[in-house]
């Protein structure tokens, strides 16, 4: 139909264009399809809309009729063309989806898998150990007061420890500053900072001026202890070791204290643990020798001991009312002995597979 013509508003000539409009919607099998009948049948051009611009040149008596025909007429093709968009775009997604699916029950490996370092890990888990009996996880700088790393630990200007054959200091030498030898100035930190009662465990890196070997590394991680607090004796600390021991290496571990000495305790002790290979059996037994412990029975773990009153003194504390326990333990000796790692330099050298071979072994 032409604009210019004038358009036949009867009855029949309105169903005729409605019948080919939902003809053309149901023979729409994409949605693609479905625009070019919507725009041939429902569109500015289409024969409805014609007829309805028409409709102006009708005698007034019937131009109601006429337009009360039309106005049905589109709503009925309106009404076509919704459910049809609807019904088309149901079976398009249905479609995609079956495309598109993803099994996602087959394995796929995304990327490279990695791994918690297992002395992260490890250090992790020991802190949870005493933080399920109620202490703290307290933390310091690496770069020390040489006061703090030793005269407020009652270690002497005259002792070995404190020689450049043994500690790393940081230039100037007169700036008294270190790398920390061990976590123990967190220790004086605390002690300095708060009132008893103090139950913290300082896990961290510390420096020493060791060989680069299978068993020592320049750099490494200690985990130590300290409760202050009124009544405390060596019992304390020997339960406490225990209940430590037993969570790393199992129920059946055994813990023994020998005398030793250490300027910050006293009396001071090494912790050893019982073998956990050959369980004692290797010891004056040449016909079953034993490497983990070469035949001794017992295993060095760390050091421990009842804190020196002279400690508290300087950091403040009153040794007539306070006493207290440290210890600590080297991260990497405890992963060592939990998972046969045998040489240390696998620790530092970052290898991911390493990490992945102990992968949940550290949890």
């Amino acid at each position: 139909m032409a604009p210019d013509q004038p358009a036949d508003l009867s009855q029949n000539a309105i169903d005729r264009v409605v019948a080919d409009a939902l003809a053309a919607f149901a023979a729409a099998g994409t949605s693609v399809e479905l625009k070019a009948a919507r725009l041939a049948h429902a569109g500015e051009r289409s024969p409805l809309a014609l007829a309805n611009r028409s409709i102006g040149t009708i005698p007034g008596p019937e131009r109601k009729d006429a337009g009360q025909r039309l106005g049905a007429a589109r709503a009925a093709v309106n009404a076509a063309l919704t459910a049809r968009e609807d019904e088309l775009g149901a079976a398009e997604l249905a479609r995609r989806l079956v495309e598109e699916r993803v099994d996602v029950t087959l394995p796929v490996e995304v990327g490279p898998q990695g791994a918690p370092h297992p002395i992260t890990a490890l250090m992790d888990l020991m802190g949870d150990v005493f933080i399920a009996m109620g202490w703290e996880i307290a933390e310091g700088p690496e770069a020390e007061a040489e006061w703090l790393n030793f005269d407020a630990l009652n270690t002497r200007p005259d002792h070995p420890a404190r020689s450049t054959t043994d500690t790393l200091f940081v230039e100037p030498l007169a700036s008294h500053v270190l790398l920390r030898t061990q976590t123990s100035p967190v220790q004086a930190r605390t002690m300095l900072d708060r009132e008893p009662p103090i139950y913290i465990v300082c896990p961290g890196k510390v420096y020493r001026a060791d060989e680069f070997d299978a068993t020592h590394v320049p750099v490494f991680h200690q985990l130590e202890g300290l409760c202050v607090d009124r009544g405390i004796t060596l019992a304390h600390l020997k339960g406490t070791l225990d209940h430590l021991a037993r969570s790393m290496f199992g129920d059946d571990i055994e813990t023994r204290m020998r005398p030793h000495f250490f300027p910050f305790t006293e009396p001071s002790a090494e912790v050893d643990l019982k073998c956990f290979v050959c369980h004692g059996a290797s010891v004056g037994n040449p016909d079953a020798p034993c490497r983990t412990c070469r035949s001794q029975g017992w295993i060095e773990w760390g050091g421990c001991g009842v804190v020196n009153p002279r400690v508290l003194i300087a950091c403040g504390i009153d040794p007539e009312v306070y006493s207290g326990f440290a210890f600590g333990m080297g991260i990497e000796r405890t992963l060592m002995f939990r998972n046969n790692a045998a040489d240390m330099r696998d620790m530092v050298e970052g290898d991911v597979r390493f990490s992945r071979s102990l992968k949940g072994m550290a949890r």
